[in-house]
């Protein structure tokens, strides 16, 4: 194994190991002449009994990613062979992969597992593509590495073949038990780009599932059996993937990514009503007609019941102490009135109350969104600002409150994003739009930064991050947000400089700047902590602790 601390060729210092498998285990490490973090991946000879078999797919792997470019794919810079081990220099990729977010979170949102299965259909279409064909053939979660920006990178092809047509098979069967393609284990021809269709059916079925096919039945049901909210369109689109025989599956990864992108087309409900529309037309209209006067009574009286319910409901929901049950009855409520914004407004501060937004809060949100009903598109579309207000609200829950560290500022982004739409040009919300913009503005930081480090294109970034978090706190200044923001607003001040102080000072960001900042924050503390509530003094006092760091960092790197 390699040592932490370790210069490898005279250039990569390891800095830390960041995974391993059977035969490899990677690390990360720095080429500290030009500061840029790379991903090596170790594989040691004495692993493996017949190391001459997997060199020559190591040879292979590194062979075929030199030859490609695709911004789903990583980079190999360079190859490295001694007598204990073969190493392989690549991207650093910061991000988690999809198994072990599954594994954390469990099943994820369809829109988002259709959102990366697009972006994994365009990587393969290019692979399979190329003047050879690459056939992947290990399409799995833990081989798909999601980023702060929410893209994905597909990774390790130690799996991948170049598609030759003579062959009438494979020499070699590779892949994973329950996400591999049955013609994978032999008997059924050779590997072709349908059996990376059937891998990412499969890769798709585990994400929205939260069952891994790689695990005993070893079975995929219809994904409606586990989750019935989930679309019968999508359910068709995944069935088609992994059909055993790779003539009845899609041909291709561009017609996959079609059929993703249309996936609300295929939807039972959707092609009932298609072909029901026109025999339930002239019945329709004469019902219409004789009910018309009867309704108008009925409708009065039905509107009061449902205000009725509606605020029960939600005052039943205050009461609740239990969480899930609490959403039962919101969920309740919003089905009753879908547009009407109180609910959801009343979701949004029992999240925050304790100031954790964790994940099972955050299912309830999931229901909302993800509902047959489809209750956030019915409010956005009967009331755009309340429904703008509420993202922003979400967008604050998950910047401030969520409890993974790693996925809060790029989920926040997905909600500040159609608030800062909404609010635009509107003078009533002005702040709030100011604040929007503030912080997709720093959120972009965030996700260009280690792209910036690695080109070398990060000059003047850090100096324009600076000023968007003075501009937020001077916003909070004079219109303060509940303190608990507040106060995690400062802490992130305060952590950013311990990180990146060298950089702003390369930016152009004075000593003076820093100094006056954490002077304002301090003050504003002081003002804050008197009769404050157990939990604004922690806050406080985790970000007095983080100032003491931030202060002799501040003093070495303007060398006072």
């Amino acid at each position: 194994m390699l040592k932490i601390g370790s210069v490898i060729d005279g250039k990569y210092k390891v800095l830390n190991e960041i995974g391993h498998g059977g035969m490899s285990t990677v690390y990360l490490a720095i080429n500290e002449k030009a500061n840029k973090p790379w991903a090596i991946k170790e594989v040691r000879k004495s692993v493996s009994r017949s190391f001459d078999i997997l060199k020559q797919s190591l040879i292979l792997e590194t062979d075929m990613l030199k030859k490609l470019s695709h911004k789903n794919l990583p980079s190999i810079v360079d190859v490295i062979d001694s007598d204990e081990n073969f190493l392989i220099v690549m991207d650093y990729i910061e991000g988690s992969t999809l198994e072990k977010l599954v594994n954390e979170n469990g099943a994820y949102p369809q829109e988002e597992v259709v959102d990366w299965a697009i972006q994994l259909c365009d990587v393969l279409q290019y692979l399979h593509e190329r003047p050879k064909p690459i056939i992947y053939r290990d399409m799995k979660p833990s081989n798909v590495m999601l980023k702060s920006d929410g893209s994905v990178v597909l990774i390790d092809f130690g799996t991948a073949r170049e598609f030759k047509e003579q062959n009438a098979g494979d020499t070699i069967c590779l892949g994973t038990q329950g996400y591999a393609a049955p013609e994978q284990f032999g008997g059924m021809g050779q590997t072709d780009a349908r059996t990376d269709i059937y891998c990412l059916g499969a890769t798709m079925y585990h994400l929205l599932t939260g069952h891994n096919p790689s695990e005993p039945p070893y079975e995929m049901y219809p994904i409606t059996k586990w989750k019935p909210e989930l679309s019968s369109g999508l359910e068709k689109v995944i069935l088609k993937c992994t059909c055993k025989n790779p003539a009845d599956r899609y041909q291709s990864a561009d017609e996959l990514m079609y059929a993703l992108k249309h996936y609300r087309d295929l939807e039972t409900e959707t092609q009932l009503k298609c072909r029901r529309r026109l025999g339930r037309f002239a019945a329709a209209l004469f019902l219409c007609l004789v009910s018309a006067v009867c309704a108008i009574g009925f409708r009065v009286a039905a509107s009061e019941k449902i205000r009725d319910d509606y605020t029960t409901l939600l005052e039943m929901a205050g009461r609740t102490a239990d969480m899930a049950d609490a959403g039962d009855l919101y969920m309740e409520a919003i089905g009753l009135d879908a547009a009407r914004p109180d609910a959801y407004h009343a979701y949004y501060n029992r999240v925050v109350e304790d100031g954790v937004f964790d994940v099972d809060e955050e299912k309830i949100l999931l229901r909302i969104n993800m509902s047959a009903k489809e209750y956030l598109k019915v409010f956005e579309t009967n009331d755009p600002l309340a429904y703008a207000d509420f993202c922003y609200e979400m967008g604050n829950a998950y910047w401030y409150y969520y409890s993974h560290e790693e996925n809060r500022k790029t989920r926040a982004l997905g909600w500040y994003e159609p608030a800062l739409l909404e609010f635009e040009g509107n003078s009533e919300r002005s702040l709030e739009y100011s604040r929007c913009r503030l912080y997709l503005e720093i959120g972009n930081f965030y996700k260009k930064m280690i792209a910036a480090q690695i080109d070398g294109t990060d000059e003047g970034i850090y100096g324009k991050y600076w000023n968007s978090l003075s501009e937020l706190k001077a916003l909070n200044d004079e219109n303060p947000d509940r303190e608990l923001i507040t106060l995690r607003m400062y802490y992130e001040i305060m952590t950013r400089v311990t990180e990146y102080a060298r950089y702003f000072m390369d930016d152009g960001v004075t000593r003076e700047e820093i100094t006056a900042m954490f002077d304002s924050i301090e003050a504003d503390m002081e003002r804050m902590q008197e009769g404050a509530a157990p939990a604004v003094l922690e806050e406080i006092e985790k970000i007095r602790t983080l100032r003491e760091l931030a202060d002799k960092i501040v003093r070495s790197t303007y060398k006072e």
